[in-house]
């Protein structure tokens, strides 16, 4: 299960958010974990003192509200906050921290910081951040490419002539994102975010010539940090088995599941002589005018069978 300390959440966003860490440094190892893995959890929210969220962050109101409370009242209310799993408390828009809100802290090594932005920015920042830290993920195999502005994925086996593809696309304008191995995270319900491991960042490998730097080769607009995962692209060894068994009429509706999200799937025969850079190009536009409502293939189911009820339909000649 993906998690990260406070330690590291502080110091991602120190000066980001404009942290201060001000007490309850005990608690810098506690871990922050999304408990049900959905990225969409929001684990950052106002003062609650029936459901309280892991982060928790004090905002005008919440510090006005613990500052007019008698003393009993405010300790039953720290009571009941504190009797539950929290990681962090943050005090936002540069106010002064009460004393006993300190000593709660302090008391049960919960690291307490304080940041001058105001609490709906940091809930914003924080939110996103602990989405995409504590996304699930997986790492597949293939070339993760920026096509048309989609993110594409190219898969098959081994000698299928992936990178040399991928290497034809970069050449025609197109952008990398990641070789060989690819990391995508789970960033949202249907939503993955494909990006590239540290030690293969702008490498490609194609046989023959060995691992070329695409930013240094074809400069820096040839590379994308990341990006979001619409289109798979599956080549197969064009042979008799393998077309025989695609479905020209329903091609487009293959799926792949990964970590929960159906992705589009194209099926793409490999054969001496496709251009499958024009293939894929097309298989990318294809895409983006089924998500505008255009479908050729049910144009033409529908164009096919209006012209067979018009045969039937017309009267008979002599």
């Amino acid at each position: 299960m993906p998690s990260i300390t406070v330690r590291k959440l502080y110091q991602d966003n120190q000066q980001k958010l404009d942290l201060n860490w001000v007490a309850g440094t005990g608690g810098a190892d506690s871990q922050i974990a999304n408990v049900d893995q959905r990225p969409t959890l929001a684990l950052v929210g106002h003062l609650n003192f029936i459901h309280p969220n892991r982060v928790q962050v004090l905002g005008l109101a919440e510090v006005d509200y613990l500052n007019r409370l008698e003393q009993s009242a405010a300790k039953t209310a720290l009571d009941q906050l504190f009797h539950k799993s929290m990681a962090v408390v943050i005090v936002a828009n540069n106010q002064t921290v009460p004393k006993l809100l300190r000593d709660y802290c302090h008391t049960h090594n919960v690291p307490l910081m304080t940041s001058r932005l105001e609490s709906p920015y940091l809930m914003d920042v924080l939110r996103i951040y602990l989405a995409r830290t504590l996304a699930v993920s997986t790492v597949l195999h293939g070339v993760f490419l920026d096509v048309l502005e989609i993110g594409v994925l190219i898969m098959g086996d081994s000698a299928m002539g992936k990178s040399e593809l991928a290497l034809e696309l970069i050449s025609r304008g197109h952008g990398m994102v990641a070789d060989d191995a690819v990391e995508f995270y789970r960033i949202g319900p249907e939503m993955l975010e494909g990006r590239c491991p540290p030690l293969l960042r702008d490498f490609l490998e194609v046989r023959g010539l060995g691992i070329l730097n695409i930013r240094t080769i074809f400069g820096e607009t040839a590379v994308r940090p990341k990006k979001v995962l619409k289109l798979i692209i599956h080549l197969v060894k064009a042979n008799d088995q393998a077309m025989q068994a695609l479905d020209r009429l329903n091609i487009q509706s293959e799926t792949q599941d990964i970590l929960g999200v159906k992705v589009r799937k194209v099926i793409l025969p490999v054969a001496a002589g496709r251009n499958l850079a024009v293939l894929v190009e097309a298989a990318v536009r294809n895409y983006i005018l089924q998500l505008r409502g255009i479908d050729s293939t049910r144009e033409f189911i529908e164009r096919h069978t209006n012209f067979l009820r018009d045969q039937e339909n017309a009267p008979d000649s002599d």
